[in-house]
């Protein structure tokens, strides 16, 4: 359990043929201990962890260190938002989000049939308003401008394809829709994380800003990670 502690997160299996640096967007560099080798505005991409984690991802502690309850009062959601919790692993947030909108919808997405199996088998004769949705490492399989807030907790660093994930997410965006990204404070080395599964508020703004989001707001009251609210940028005419 001690490993799993510093290498948190969820998206899909390690070995992933389709995470080939692409062009023009990725690079090739050396792999560090827990990392791809692959790299994205200088960020190496870091090695993720499946379905194994299931135990790790539903552990007490999260109460304490990551404030689930906090977390989805900030989302500030109305009864009928339809949500999609992206790296949904065994649905830790999936759940807390269908209970907040229960005229809604939460599309629950990950990569892992694994991860999904656990959420449709505890959703039975508890939520009626969940939806798991196999994605893939380049696409979230969301339908079009149907969503009112994507959540992406402690998940997006891992992800071997960012740019096509996070332009997935944005075509799956209402107009008005928002993007709440929740990742451990890599400008704070007390954070007991591995530094790959961390990162700055620069380096996630950078990135999203380079797919045409604009941060909106970071908020303060997570003891360890970041709360950052994106919104797509407005375009000219």
């Amino acid at each position: 359990m001690a490993a799993f502690a510093l290498i948190f997160g969820c998206w899909g299996p390690a070995a992933d043929p389709s995470a080939a640096p692409q062009p023009g967007i990725y690079t090739v560099g050396t792999a560090t201990r827990d990392g791809t080798g692959k790299y994205y505005l200088e960020r190496e991409i870091a090695i993720p962890v499946g379905h194994l984690a299931a135990a790790w991802l539903e552990r007490p502690a999260r109460q304490r260190t990551e404030l689930p309850r906090r977390v989805i009062e900030n989302l500030e959601l109305d009864p009928d938002d339809v949500v999609a919790d992206i790296g949904a692993g065994t649905g830790y947030f999936t759940f807390r989000l269908a209970s907040e909108v229960p005229e809604g919808r939460v599309y629950a997405v990950d990569i892992s049939r694994e991860m999904l199996e656990i959420i449709d088998k505890r959703q039975v004769g508890i939520a009626t308003n969940i939806e798991t949705v196999l994605g893939s490492a380049v696409d979230p399989k969301l339908p079009a401008a149907a969503i009112d807030v994507a959540l992406i907790v402690d998940a997006y660093h891992e992800f071997s394809h960012p740019v096509e994930m996070l332009s997935g997410s944005a075509r799956a965006l209402r107009p008005d829709g928002k993007l709440v990204l929740v990742e451990y404070r890599g400008e704070d080395p007390s954070v007991p994380i591995k530094p790959l599964h961390k990162m700055t508020e620069r380096q996630a703004r950078r990135e999203l800003e380079a797919v045409g989001f604009e941060l909106v707001e970071n908020r303060s009251f997570l003891p360890q990670q970041h709360f950052l609210v994106f919104r797509k940028a407005p375009t000219d005419g």
